[in-house]
């Protein structure tokens, strides 16, 4: 494959990859009201610490398991700032 044809299969898992972080966003805002109803907090790190075991455990590679904790850590900051909303 050419390089413009990679970049365009980049184009398409990234059209992807934006369509299962809005379901994930739409799952955490659901949680976040429902925290909010029953005065839960929103950061539980025991929660956050096994998202990032079950991702480890699932990564099939080529990103390192730290690699791809990285990513996560990001993904799970946003989705506390959306929970807080």
């Amino acid at each position: 494959m050419e390089i413009s044809d990679w970049r365009n299969k980049i184009d398409e898992l990234d059209e992807q990859i934006v369509e299962l972080i809005s379901k994930r966003a739409e799952a955490a805002k659901a949680i976040g009201e429902l925290k909010a109803k029953t005065a839960m907090p929103i950061y539980e790190p025991q929660r956050e610490k096994d998202v990032f075991e079950h991702v480890k455990k699932v990564n099939p590679g080529p990103l390192a398991d730290a690699e791809l904790i990285h990513v996560y850590e990001r993904v799970m900051d946003v989705m506390r700032t959306l929970q807080r909303q």
